[in-house]
């Protein structure tokens, strides 16, 4: 990937949720090398498919924002995944339905209320039975939609929920990643989704040195303030998110850290969910391991569902930072 064109509105320092230098060491070169094993020789951990429980869908990468830390380096320039059409949704979707016992249909960009045929994909979606998530910043993309969405909830109610990404419960600090200008339409976003009885949950963070709990009660004040119905302390309504960044030092996980992390490789994100996506230029669209992963080629897993339904190894500091250690899921 290239580096992202700067845009309006883009934050002009540091982000706020990055720690300091001194906090946080540079990763060690020889680590994530190779996907059999650790660069202490140890042999690393790889995760199976368990049940594809989350189909997530890339609409593509352009974005009306460009963040200071966006890992998927989303911007209203870059189109280095370009938009997904419904026909192509509608393909992979036809594959969960005859071969997959899935659950969830997840919507994700860029902003995925850019995509002109995005109110197609998700009628298909919810028209098939399916859950449906989209992951949006409920800013002037999906305002524009507010009939079409509102004709959805009357149709499907809670089956599709909006999950509004709101970097933090102070202004400075989401301004301060998301750029100038970007606060009051996210919040007035949200009020517009929770007046109008929408599934809705807000994905968040927390500043370095600043614990879950503190977040949570700094946002359950604004939601209070604001009249937003969502209970931030139920983790699926507010979900804190770990800092992610492929540059600074983590652990590899091995396949020993199962046992001594007491953790199940069947919690890990990629052995319920798969992404896809249409990278530029590509013939077709294809899936890839992994939502936080849509560039990384190692994480390519061929271009139908069927052929995606195998191990993967845990070879990229996200896969220890995000979801072994951090414990956490897109979905």
């Amino acid at each position: 990937m290239t580096a992202t064109k700067r845009a309006r509105n883009m934050p002009t320092g540091p982000s706020p949720f990055t720690p300091a230098e001194a906090d946080a060491l540079a990763l060690a070169l020889e680590k994530f090398r190779d996907p059999r094993t650790t660069a202490k020789g140890e042999p690393r951990a790889h995760v199976g498919l368990k049940r594809l429980e989350t189909l997530w869908f890339n609409t593509g990468s352009l974005c009306n924002l460009a963040c200071a830390t966006c890992f998927m380096e989303s911007s209203p320039t870059n189109d280095a995944l370009v938009y997904l059409t419904r026909a192509e949704t509608a393909r992979f979707m036809n594959e969960a339905d005859a071969g997959f016992d899935t659950r969830e249909i997840g919507f994700t960009g860029g902003e995925p209320f850019m995509n002109p045929e995005i109110m197609d994909m998700l009628e298909d979606a919810l028209g098939r039975g399916y859950d449906v998530l989209v992951l949006s910043n409920a800013m002037k993309p999906m305002r524009r939609r507010e009939e079409a969405l509102l004709a959805l909830k009357a149709q499907h109610g809670d089956r599709l929920t909006i999950r509004v990404s709101l970097d933090h419960y102070t202004q400075a600090a989401h301004e301060g990643e998301r750029g100038a200008n970007s606060w009051t339409p996210a919040i007035d976003g949200l009020q517009w989704l929770s007046r109008q009885g929408f599934s809705i949950a807000v994905a968040g963070r927390h500043l370095p040195h600043e614990d879950d709990a503190a977040a949570r009660a700094g946002y359950a004040a604004l939601f209070a303030r604001h009249g937003i119905a969502i209970d931030a302390a139920d983790p699926s309504r507010l979900v804190l998110f770990p800092e992610m960044d492929e540059t600074k030092d983590v652990p590899e996980i091995t396949t020993a850290c199962w046992g001594i992390l007491d953790i199940s490789p069947s919690s890990v994100m990629c052995s319920s969910s798969r992404m896809v996506v249409r990278k530029k230029g590509s013939e077709a669209a294809g899936v890839v391991a992994c939502t936080l992963l849509p560039y990384d080629e190692e994480f390519d897993l061929g271009t139908t569902l069927a052929a995606a339904n195998h191990t993967v190894s845990l070879n990229h500091p996200h896969c220890a930072r995000f979801c072994v250690l951090g414990g956490a899921s897109c979905s």
